[in-house]
């Protein structure tokens, strides 16, 4: 497993490289993925901002997701993953988006979505992809593998530009 605050400085690296800047929309890692980007010196040069958007109500009053949407799929969906990650982008100066959400543990779990369930938003390129997984662990270590995870595939996404 990767030390996020290396993959995080990857992923600056080939954002500086390409002139872009990054932001963030976090809901069941709290954070997680903003702190390991500003522990890296200069990172201001590819990093617009980070969204906390744990509740629904934050999500749709942030970035700007319809009710009706989170209604229909829930906010542990690729749905609404996708529409963080594109929210992250259009609320923000920048041009690429990442968003986490998701049941970190140890309750919250309901049919279909157990706990370390995890969806995720990449918005690169002008194309948004989405992803869910299932980790397995705590807390500490769902959330944990969702901020590796989440990096290691944007570090992907950037490279393929």
């Amino acid at each position: 497993m990767h030390n996020p605050i290396e993959l995080a400085t990857r992923v600056g690296e080939e954002l500086k490289s390409r002139r872009l800047l990054l932001s963030v929309a976090e809901s069941c890692t709290g954070g997680g993925i903003c702190h390991a980007i500003t522990e890296i010196p200069g990172s201001s040069e590819w990093f617009d901002c980070g969204f906390i958007t744990y509740s629904n109500s934050s999500k749709t009053e942030i970035l700007e997701i319809s009710a009706a949407l989170l209604a229909q799929h829930g906010a542990v969906s690729e749905e609404i993953a996708a529409a963080m990650a594109e929210g992250a982008v259009s609320c923000s100066e920048a041009h690429v988006g990442i968003s986490t959400t998701g049941i970190a543990g140890p309750s919250g779990a309901v049919p279909g979505k157990p706990v370390g369930t995890i969806c995720f938003g990449w918005r690169v390129g002008g194309i948004t992809h989405t992803e869910r997984k299932v980790f397995s662990g705590d807390r500490k270590a769902v959330r944990e593998q969702t901020v590796n995870y989440a990096l290691q595939k944007l570090l992907m996404y950037v490279q393929e530009l």
